[in-house]
This record gives structure tokens, sequence and C-alpha cells, in this order.
């Protein structure tokens, strides 16, 4: 789990190598999905997303000053495993 702070402003984009060591030489990431909690009106939302073979990202907007949101990434991979990361952002002004 990775911690950042982000502006409630500001559309940011993250991502998550998932390659480095992790998925070996013949595994790829197959199906990605972006989720955030809590949901609420002015929340962090998830406004475009991308998936490359060994890469993840999404393109996070919104969010009220003063709240903590998780934002997960499930992947699939080539061979039918799963696994999830989580980043937590913090709201406040930068």
């Amino acid at each position: 789990m990775s911690n950042y702070l982000k502006d409630p402003s500001a559309t940011v984009d993250y991502s998550i190598d998932w390659g480095a060591g992790y998925l070996g030489e013949s595994r790829t990431v197959s199906v990605s999905d972006w989720t955030v909690a809590p949901v609420e009106a002015g929340g962090v939302a998830v406004v475009a997303e991308m998936n490359a073979p060994t890469r993840t990202a999404a393109t996070l907007t919104g969010g009220v000053r003063g709240h903590v949101y998780r934002v997960a990434n499930r992947v699939i991979m080539s061979d039918g495993r799963s696994d999830e990361r989580m980043l937590v952002l913090r709201m406040e002004d930068r």
C-alpha cells in the first residue's frame, strides 16, 4: 500500500508497474479494474484507465479536503491469477 497527497482540484495519473520481477517473462496483465472507496459526492473519481502488458494506470480527479480515499487496482493475469494493489490518497491543498 502506498500513501499519497492529492489536491482536490488536481487531475493526476497514478500507475502501477506489475512487471519488475513480479509477472515473470511469460505472464502479462489481461484485465485491470480501478475502484475508489468511499464513494461520495465530490469524492475521488476514476476518469480514465490504461492497461499495458506490465503496467496499469488511472487518471483520478476530485476529492473532498481532509478526506482519505482507498484506490484499488485489481488485475487478472494472462494465466488467470489475480492480485490487487492499493493506493491511499489524502486530500490536502498543495
